[in-house]
């Protein structure tokens, strides 16, 4: 229980807070029975994902998402896009990669034409564009795809060959003490693509690492590492066809939810992730879907007999989907009371996955 305090140190605090709320701005310090304001969650479009993060990706805040190339990173940030857009709300996109596929976003659920695009030449650019449709305040979410790609202007107009080391990670530190308030008080969450790389030399514990140095890693509220775990293929013999991955995603640091957890789901190749089988594998977890052998049943009827054919149930039958969907994500919020003054998480950023 916190200390109660005495009148004549109520007092002065009191005005001392007054003073200060004063000087610099209204809200700047809040006491008593101002209450601090809850961390408000953006869907990520992947059931299995929120239910990892505690709720979904958390509004105002920045993060990170880092794997090995095809891993399923992009799809992930384009699945949150589309899911803001369900809701009215507006998304940018920063291609720094020119590697944006309109009709991929369009088959995850996007509208292009509503989603705010660029493609700037340099990091400098990228960053700024970042920095003014925040402080317009009228976006709720920013994809800056990637990291390793916001080259440094000095680097872009300098020689191949040229030194230019340490460039990155200084632009990167830089724009962390910008951005982080300022998404923050916007409340627009920036999502931040990044690659893997090697450390040279390394020879206990993991050589991975990302790229943009440090800063990123200590800023960020929430850092998935996103992993392939397994091609999927339909076929026998010459007719085998590559469909899709088994991907995971690992939190890694969550400063709004425990951390360490895992989300395993499925992407389809030109379709994103398959919802309806992401939705059967956490709503059996949760005992929502009741399974026995290979039949899926709910509320006592038989709904499916493998994965297969219950997704083409769901599929066919909306009403008994959006159902399931509602009692899901009932619980993805913690239950009254038990984040209550929740502390946040210590930063794990040095703990790198030895996948």
């Amino acid at each position: 229980m916190a200390k109660k305090l005495t009148l004549g140190k109520e007092e002065a605090l009191k005005i001392a807070i007054k003073n200060i709320n004063n000087t610099i701005g209204v809200g700047s310090v809040i006491f008593g029975d101002n209450d601090i304001p809850r961390i408000e969650k953006l869907s990520s479009g992947c059931y299995s994902l929120d239910k990892a993060l505690g709720g979904g990706w958390a509004k105002g805040r920045i993060v990170e998402i880092y794997g090995p190339e095809s891993s399923g990173k992009t799809t992930l940030a384009l699945h949150a896009i589309a899911e803001i857009q369900k809701t009215g709300g507006y998304a940018a996109f920063i291609d720094m990669e020119h590697a944006f596929d309109p009709v991929y976003a369009e088959s995850i659920g996007i509208d292009t034409e509503a989603l705010i695009f660029s493609q700037p030449d340099h990091g400098e650019a990228a960053l700024q564009v970042t920095q003014e449709l925040i402080k317009s305040g009228s976006l709720d979410l920013i994809v800056i795809d990637s990291v390793a790609a916001l080259t440094p202007k000095a680097e872009v107009d300098g020689e191949i060959g040229a030194n230019h080391v340490g460039r990155q990670s200084r632009l990167m530190s830089q724009a962390m003490r910008m951005l982080a308030p300022t998404s923050h008080a916007n409340e627009t969450t920036i999502i931040f693509i990044n690659q893997i790389r090697m450390k040279i030399g390394v020879m206990f514990g993991s050589p991975e690492t990302t790229s943009g140095g440090e800063s990123l890693k200590y800023y960020a509220s929430q850092r998935v590492d996103v992993r392939r775990v397994e091609k999927l293929k339909e076929g026998t013999g010459k007719d085998i066809e590559f469909v899709g991955n088994v991907t995971r995603a690992r939190v890694v640091k969550n400063k709004v939810a425990p951390p360490f957890r895992d989300a395993m789901f499925t992407i389809q190749y030109g379709l994103g992730i398959d919802r309806y089988s992401d939705l059967i594998d956490c709503a059996a977890n949760e005992g929502i879907i009741k399974k026995a052998g290979a039949w899926f049943s709910y509320k006592g009827d038989n709904i499916g007999q493998g994965k297969g054919k219950t997704s083409i149930y769901l599929q066919e039958n909306p009403d008994v989907y959006l159902e399931i969907k509602q009692i899901l994500e009932g619980t993805f919020v913690p239950v009254q009371g038990e984040n209550d003054g929740f502390i946040e998480q210590p930063d794990v950023s040095s703990i790198e996955s030895t996948i």
